[in-house]
Formats: structure tokens, sequence, C-alpha cells
């Protein structure tokens, strides 16, 4: 017989691409995330990144490596040549830089498993600010409350 051990928190399973529009969470004008794992015991998220715009979203780099699975739409990083379209898989190594830009209006929607922050940088590279799994929550907790989910709600994803 298989048991899990008692500090192992429980499996996820859950919709990815919710119809439930309140579970995307405002992250900037015509930007959300909608979390699927937010991991406190090693700092690092899963989410999907919903862009309904154009242009430079942010420059940042990470401390730790990136995984992205692009499901719809296209982007690319500035500082590369190449465009990330749907069904592309993309490594973002730790400390690179790099200016993520939608360049088109068009939904895109790429699932991102991030470990450890995020560092948002200027032009120039000076620290601007961050995101972690802990503001991550927090976002998600205002947002749920505002929209009538509860404060709770995120709760279903956070190990």
């Amino acid at each position: 017989m298989l048991t899990t051990h008692p500090l192992s928190p429980p499996e996820i399973v859950t919709t990815a691409v919710p119809d439930d529009e309140r579970i995307w969470v405002p992250q900037a004008k015509d930007v959300w995330f909608r979390p699927l794992m937010l991991n406190t015991l090693n700092g690092g998220w899963c989410n999907l990144l919903r862009v309904r715009k154009a242009g430079v979203l942010s420059r940042h780099r990470h401390p730790g490596p990136v995984h992205g699975y692009v499901i719809k739409g296209s982007w690319r990083y500035l500082e590369h040549d190449w465009v990330a379209r749907a069904g592309d898989y993309v490594f973002e190594p730790p400390g690179e830089t790099h200016t993520l830009t939608v360049e088109s209006a068009d939904e895109m929607i790429t699932f991102f498993n991030i470990s450890g922050c995020m560092y948002y940088v200027d032009a120039e590279g000076n620290h601007t600010g961050f995101e972690d799994v802990f503001t991550k929550i927090d976002m998600c907790r205002k947002h749920y409350i505002e929209v009538g989910l509860g404060a709770g709600f995120v709760d279903q994803f956070i190990r």
C-alpha cells in the first residue's frame, strides 16, 4: 500500500486555462497571470502569463532557471533574434537580462516555471523591483478578495 508523508502537500489537478475570468490575477494593464503552483518551500512558482496588448512588458533577470512553453500567440526577448510561438519551449538561463516583448495585440498565453524570484531592472541594469512567490501570493489574495472568491482561494495552489 502506498502512503504519503504527513508533511507532503496534496497533488494539484486543475483546469489550467479557466472559464472563470476572476481566476486571472491582474499584473499590469492587459496583462494577467494565472497561478498554478506557488512553492513556498523552494521559492518558485508555475503560472500562465496572459497578454492582450503589444509592446514591452518588462526587463528582468532571474537568479535561477526558467522554463516556458508557449500555448497561444507569440513573444520574444529584445536581446535575442528568435520569436517564441505556440508550441515552442523556451529556457532562460540564470542571470541573463531579457526584455519580454509581445509584438501583436492578439492574445498570448505562456506557461512559465520560475525558480526563485524575478529582479526587474532598467535599461542600465539597475534594480527597480522584484517579485517572488510571496509577493505573488499577496497579489492573488488581494485580487481574489476583490472579485469575491475570498482570500483563501489561493491556498489551493500553495505548497
